[in-house]
């Protein structure tokens, strides 16, 4: 009978010092800088950027973004600071994109962790081969959903 009292509390002890594993189903939680292409003759159609190259200042050319042919592209914010400056290329034309912003950390879950949203979302280019952008500004950028900016070129 001790035995078998021993067993169960052990067995007891083992079932209730497991924890449920947790699993972050928001992903990704901090989000990207969403960039769509258009033909700045006809606003409504997306037009490729034949050869773009992206980088960050001071920072290598993005891989995925090395010479590719795209209508949209998704870009990080630097979360530590409160701006973040994109060079966009077209093969020939150099833009600065300049983007300002104000960094929010907020509480999503154990298993998440932390995610951060930019409020006052300026945005500035310098307009070399990009003719036009809108919006300016954004109020709010906490998800990846649709395009944040229309780049017309």
């Amino acid at each position: 009978m001790y035995k078998i009292t021993v067993v169960l509390v052990i067995g007891l002890l083992i079932n209730t010092s497991c924890t449920k594993d947790d699993f972050c189903l928001q992903n990704p939680v901090t989000p990207n800088l969403v960039l769509r292409f258009y033909d700045d003759t006809n606003k409504e159609s997306t037009k490729d950027v034949s050869t773009l190259y992206v980088w960050a200042e001071g920072k290598d050319t993005i891989a995925d973004f090395n010479g590719t042919s795209l209508d949209s592209i998704y870009i990080p914010l630097n979360s530590l600071t409160t701006e973040t400056v994109y060079k966009l290329s077209n093969g020939t034309d150099v833009d600065t994109f300049t983007i300002t912003y104000t960094p929010k950390e907020e509480y999503v879950s154990r298993s998440c962790g932390y995610k951060i949203t930019f409020n006052d979302v300026t945005f500035y280019s310098d307009n070399t081969w990009i003719k036009e952008f809108t919006p300016s500004t954004l109020t709010t950028l906490d998800n990846q959903n649709t395009a944040h900016v229309q780049i017309f070129h």
